[in-house]
């Protein structure tokens, strides 16, 4: 059969092309961490050409070369449209990232051209920046889809960590973008005002530590679907986030709320895995989900709101508003489980 036609080769994806992939999208999203810090730290930057976005935008190069070596013995010595949708999801969804990436950066010189620098919350709302963070995480989630095309239920080792690893660089670029709305950024508790006005950062607030639990699950949930997660790694994608929001946006103040989510989710992932096997015989994998959606997340955000007034002498809510705030961090983390964990592949009809 003539190649030139042929439909893309099923060829598997090595360890060598996983990790070169993870080398490339660490490469971005750093790029990425470096101008995040550079903008929060030097507010007066007003220009493009800037160290920080060389690393990144040499990350995006580096990125798309990688993308097309892997592709190489996958597509017909002529590629055309069909052959490219026809290649698997762990290709076509980075590769989606990647046009993403090339989008956005070519704008973003264009932007910032004609209208000025972004700063503070015009960063997340920038069209430009927008259409990056999507590629980013696209593209850094290429690794782990890549890696779930290998038949079983146990990482092992090598498998885990990559997964952890390219977990971690896809979340990461999220946990910025979505820092204005966020509990692990810089705002942990209220400011003590008595009744609580409806429009005002405590009540932002609330739905800061709605969108974090979302954020924090949605990971473990998605890659406790396909294997076995393996130990450490609800923790690291819990307490790195945590740690490398707080280093770079909020570094001068004090590092008790991020260490103390990190140590809660040490405790907490020690917890369900006993429990775990202690009601394997009795619950099922779902309501073990659920279980953790419904007790993590008050207990974690609970931690953080105990040694936060006893740090800083008061959590800043009165007993309404914490109570509150935490069943609904509950609520949110069962809806969360029951969304992500029921989600089918839909069949082409």
């Amino acid at each position: 059969m003539d190649r030139t036609a042929a439909e893309p080769v099923t060829v598997p994806f090595s360890a060598r092309e996983r990790w070169t992939l993870v080398v490339a999208a660490a490469w971005l999203v750093i790029g990425l961490q470096l101008d995040a810090y550079a903008h929060a730290t030097t507010p007066e930057l007003e220009t493009f050409w800037t160290p920080w976005h060389g690393v990144l935008y040499s990350g995006i190069a580096a990125s798309g070369f990688t993308l097309l070596w892997i592709m190489r013995s996958r597509l017909p010595g002529v590629p055309t449209y069909a052959s490219l949708l026809a290649l698997p999801n762990a290709l076509r969804i980075p590769l989606g990232g990647m046009a993403a990436l090339l989008v956005g950066g070519g704008m973003d010189t264009l932007w910032h051209n004609v209208f000025g620098i972004e700063q503070d919350m015009e960063i997340f709302i920038s069209p430009s920046h927008e259409f990056i963070i999507l590629g980013m995480v696209l593209v850094a989630a290429g690794p782990v889809l890549m890696q779930a095309t290998v038949p079983g239920r146990e990482l092992g080792t090598g498998g885990g960590f990559l997964v952890a690893t390219a977990a971690l660089f896809a979340v990461l670029p999220v946990h910025i973008y979505s820092l204005h709305a966020s509990a692990i950024g810089f705002r942990h508790l209220g400011s003590g005002a008595e009744p609580v006005p409806i429009f005002s950062p405590d009540a932002q607030l609330v739905h800061g530590y709605l969108f974090s639990t979302v954020l924090l699950l949605l990971p473990l949930i998605l890659i406790g679907r396909r294997w076995r997660l393996p130990i450490g790694l609800p923790t690291a994608l819990i307490a790195v986030p945590a740690a490398l929001m707080h280093l770079m946006f909020d570094s001068e103040d004090s590092w008790w709320p991020a260490l103390t989510l990190a140590a809660a989710s040490v405790v907490l992932e020690a917890a369900f895995r006993i429990a775990g096997r202690a009601t394997r015989a009795t619950l099922g994998v779902n309501a073990r989900w659920i279980l953790l959606g419904l007790i993590a997340p008050p207990l974690a955000w609970g931690s953080v709101l105990v040694v936060g007034g006893i740090v800083e002498g008061s959590v800043g809510f009165n007993v309404h508003m914490v109570s509150g705030l935490l069943t609904f961090t509950a609520l949110t983390g069962v809806a969360t489980v029951l969304v992500a964990r029921s989600v089918q592949h839909l069949q082409a009809e």
